[in-house]
């Protein structure tokens, strides 16, 4: 074999350097940048600058540049900055390298149908749960998340669903050292009590976000499994609290997790042992 073929491709020959040092500085500036005008909806100068960190000439000169490659937009009317039509776009394609937007839509289609309720689909990005589809409900009064909306892990049914089936080690790495928000009076604020919550969820196979996120808003979600029995999505009905009652939790449960059973069989995945 070819031992330039042999050798990892992704980074230098001589490279094994991973300090902070070996960042580069202005991309990594950029980069907060970019989340920052992602986060929001339209931004003046000033708010990212300041969201960001950054001196308003440094932020500018990092707009003007993500401009010109079409990840920001400028608004002139309203001197606002937006995330742009190529930042979208390289972002699907991880959604799309996935599949699991595709193969879960008809699903979310079918839950709502069923349910009357909004279906939602969402990943993990460290302690936080990323939405990345939804199927909304017809009615008036309903749950909303525009994808690319953020929430935390431990007042999320998906969320909870997915720590669930976490190793221990990455159970503490998610969770960090620091104290959980309370959101609601019904946020899950204290360590022992999420684990045990953790325990029971993994036992029945579906979590439940009870109004723990937003007072009157209910949630019912369940994970779903890459080929190595790693919980990697997750997926939900969620609605308000006279709809998605308690006495419903088992029968919504039991179709969440149908529902997640078969995304997981159709991009090759398999549920973990026990």
């Amino acid at each position: 074999m070819d031992r330039n073929n042999a050798r990892a491709r992704g980074r230098p020959r001589s490279f094994h350097n991973t300090a902070e040092s070996t960042y580069i500085q202005s991309l990594d500036r950029a980069m907060e940048v970019l989340k920052v005008a992602a986060a929001g909806n339209g931004m003046s100068l000033t708010e990212i600058a300041e969201a960001s960190s950054q001196s308003p000439s440094t932020a500018y000169r990092i707009l003007i540049t993500l401009q010109k490659h079409g990840m920001v937009e400028f608004d002139e009317a309203g001197q606002l900055w937006h995330v742009g039509l190529e930042a979208f776009r390289i972002g699907s394609t991880f959604l799309g390298r996935t599949r699991i937007v595709e193969r879960s839509r008809a699903v979310m289609q079918r839950i709502m149908a069923e349910t009357g309720e909004t279906a939602n689909l969402a990943i993990v990005d460290g302690g936080e749960v990323i939405f990345v589809s939804q199927v909304e409900t017809h009615e008036p009064i309903r749950a909303f998340f525009r994808p690319g909306t953020r929430g935390p892990i431990h007042a999320s049914g998906i969320g909870k669903a997915l720590l669930a089936y976490f190793a221990p080690a990455r159970i503490d790495q998610t969770l960090g050292e620091r104290p959980f928000d309370r959101y609601t009076e019904s946020t899950i604020v204290d360590r022992q009590a999420l684990i045990d919550e953790l325990r029971r969820i993994r036992q029945r196979g579906w979590a439940i976000d009870n109004e723990e996120r937003t007072p009157g808003m209910r949630c019912i979600a369940a994970p779903i499994f890459n080929q190595f029995g790693e919980a990697i999505a997750g997926i939900s009905l969620s609605g308000p609290a006279v709809r998605v009652t308690p006495a419903r939790d088992a029968q919504f449960g039991r179709l969440v997790a149908a529902a997640a059973e078969e995304v997981t069989s159709s991009i090759g995945g398999v549920a973990p042992a026990g």
